[in-house]
């Protein structure tokens, strides 16, 4: 019986002795991907200006009539002026399809002028319109063309 405990034992020893001691194996080669880097470049400088020309020149330049409106409300659109005193822009400019400025009709399609007018014009059209003296320069939410809107010192 000693004999079979003192072999279980040695067994045992042996067993223990040979997990613990490493086998040695060929080197183990460990694959690194490669990685494709992306250097972001610098976000190219946006003229403020040149971003509210393009927003600008994209606004319709005629509006139809519906049920409705008047040229105070049409003038007062965010696509049309954004300012209901510059009405007599539209009037002005479509003098020969309107005989009364107070009377317009479905259907009557008009012209937006956007361009070929300075900002005395403008500043007559709010005056005629009753916009008080010490507002006649279009507001800083009109919708003006770039460069007079830089002449007022407003920002894009």
């Amino acid at each position: 019986m000693k004999k079979l405990i003192l072999l279980a034992i040695s067994l045992c020893v042996v067993f223990a002795w040979g997990c613990s001691k490493k086998v040695q194996t060929e080197p183990e080669v460990v694959v690194v991907e490669e990685k494709e880097v992306v250097v972001e470049q610098p976000a190219p400088v946006v003229d403020p200006m040149a971003v509210y020309k393009a927003e600008y020149d994209a606004l319709p330049v005629t509006h139809t009539v519906t049920k409705g409106e008047c040229l105070w409300w049409i003038s007062e659109y965010k696509h049309v002026y954004n300012d209901p005193f510059m009405w007599p822009m539209i009037y002005k400019a479509n003098r020969d399809k309107i005989k009364n400025p107070d009377l317009i009709y479905p259907g009557q399609q008009f012209d937006v002028p956007r361009y070929g007018f300075d900002l005395e014009e403008v500043k007559a059209s709010r005056k005629e319109a009753g916009a008080p003296w010490k507002a006649l320069e279009p507001g800083q939410d009109a919708v003006i063309p770039a460069e007079m809107r830089a002449a007022l010192g407003y920002s894009f």
